[in-house]
């Protein structure tokens, strides 16, 4: 077989698809159809809801209509300040926990370690009664410091600070201390800067499952006062509320659309974090 035919099957071989991107590609369309519908659903009338007609009149009518039937501002404001300050706790409680099994000679360091990672294989939701026994006993039940307690120490965000803060060279650590600095200029001054890729990492993604997280936040929380995106959603799509499908795709992207914004613009920052951060 001449060289010139070996080539024109080598081509012809890379042409076809492989079974991962055809599979990708379908996965793609699947997760990616429902964001599709409520767009549509959102920006047309409701007569046109199960329409896919192209010369469809446009209106925002849909989007007034949820923002008035619904505290909206409201709920953004909760989300926000829970969100925050789940965010500002877990990396202040992450960093000195991870500070501390990276570099200080603590006494079964190993087994403490393990206990810590055993977090990750508990799921939340086995967790919701005795969360809100101790919620109750605080009186922190309809708060926002309530629904963000359970989550401010996080394994996931120990365990990734504690292998990046490893892997920084003691010399750095080492020059800080002949300077003068103490353990926490050392960790402020030294590990914190040198972690940021995992910082951005993890804060990504701590945003988007606190943003998005539902079930805690339906138990503990009773009020408008207290009441995040999520749940304000549930309550206005509930079927004894009258369910008016273009108003609801219209609430639901008001609810995601500073996520889908954020990502959208910040999309390349958000893979090489994930990239520098190690995350596998």
């Amino acid at each position: 077989m001449t060289t010139v035919a070996l080539s024109s099957i080598r081509r012809q071989r890379l042409r076809v698809p492989s079974l991962e991107t055809v599979a990708a590609w379908l996965l793609g369309i699947v997760w990616v159809f429902p964001l599709l519908y409520a767009l549509w659903a959102a920006f047309h009338p409701t007569e046109f809801m199960v329409r896919f007609d192209l010369l469809a009149p446009l209106t925002l009518s849909n989007f007034a209509d949820a923002w008035a039937q619904a505290p909206f501002a409201r709920y953004y404001l909760n989300t926000f300040a829970l969100v925050t300050g789940i965010v500002i706790a877990q990396f202040v409680v992450c960093t000195l926990a991870g500070f501390a099994f990276a570099r200080f000679p603590i006494p079964g360091k190993n087994v403490l370690f393990m206990l810590v990672l055993i977090q990750l294989f508990v799921f939340p939701e086995v967790l919701i009664v005795e969360n809100y026994r101790i919620a109750s006993s605080l009186g922190l039940v309809d708060t926002i410091t309530g629904i963000g307690l359970p989550y401010v120490a996080s394994a996931l965000g120990i365990f990734l600070l504690r292998q990046t803060f490893k892997t920084i060279p003691r010399e750095l650590e080492d020059a800080a201390r002949i300077e003068g600095c103490g353990w926490m200029a050392v960790l402020l001054k030294v590990y914190v800067p040198l972690a940021k890729p995992t910082y951005l990492a993890y804060g990504l993604v701590s945003i988007s499952h606190h943003w998005n997280n539902f079930l805690w936040p339906l138990v503990v929380t009773n009020s408008v006062e207290s009441r995040p995106l999520t749940v304000g959603l549930g309550i206005f799509s509930a079927p004894e509320t009258g369910v008016n499908w273009a108003t609801v795709s219209a609430a639901t992207l008001l609810s995601i659309a500073p996520l889908l914004v954020a990502f959208l613009l910040f999309q390349r920052q958000f893979v090489q974090s994930f990239l520098r951060a190690g995350i596998r």
